[in-house]
Order: C-alpha cells, then structure tokens, then sequence
C-alpha cells in the first residue's frame, strides 16, 4: 500500500519560510518523479513544483520560481519543499504526489498517480 505523509506545514507570517517533507512509502521511490501542487477546498490542484527520479532537474510554476526550492532524499524516500518570502497568495493545502512512470516533471495532477493528504500553509499578513 503506497503511504504519502505531509509534514511540516502552519502558520507564517508574510516573508516568513516553511519547509514541507513528503515521506514515501510502499512504493521503489527513486522511480518515480515526484511533486508538489496546492488545492484549497473544492478547488482544482494547481501545480507548484516537481523533480525528477535522480534530483538533477527540477520544475516550477512561474509564481514561486526563485522563493520555492524542490529537493529529494532517495535514501530517506522522501522529497522537500523549501519555501521562502511567503506571501498571503501562497495560503493553501499542499499536497505531494508521485508522478506515473515516464511522467516525470509533469505539471498536470491527472499524470500522477499517488497523493498524500496535504498539510495546511497559512501566510498572514
């Protein structure tokens, strides 16, 4: 049974930093790409970040690039989302995902084949 489990998640304020971790398990982790997408309730998930199998590449929306940073611990199976210079806008769920063979670096949430249940990111102002 494939286990995703968000930590890490809570309450900053606005320029504040937050370090997500996505622990994995029942599944050959460093097959899988992996990523991050945020979902407020009733929404659609809305892509954030991904990397690849091995770490060297990664991927991200236009609206965190240079404040999020994608990282991965194959040996720990588990992958990370540092987030800096929190803004009021970044306030939502984030959930981590493991991507469907040959999907790696995928922005689109229906590529993906395991969620975790989310952890709550809240930036007040």
């Amino acid at each position: 049974q494939v286990q995703l489990v968000e930590s890490g998640g809570g309450l900053v304020q606005t320029g504040g930093s937050l370090r997500l971790s996505c622990v994995a398990s029942g599944l050959t982790f460093s097959t899988h790409g992996m990523g991050w997408f945020r979902q407020a309730p009733g929404e659609e998930r809305n892509f954030v970040a991904a990397i690849s199998e091995n770490g060297a590449n990664s991927y991200y929306d236009s609206a965190v690039k240079g404040r999020f940073t994608i990282s991965r611990d194959n040996a720990k199976n588990t992958v990370y989302l540092e987030m800096n210079n929190l803004q009021s806008w970044d306030t939502d769920v984030y959930r981590c995902a493991a991507a469907r063979p040959g999907y790696s670096g995928s922005s689109l949430s229906r590529e993906y084949d395991y969620w975790g249940q989310g952890t709550q990111v809240t930036v007040s102002s």
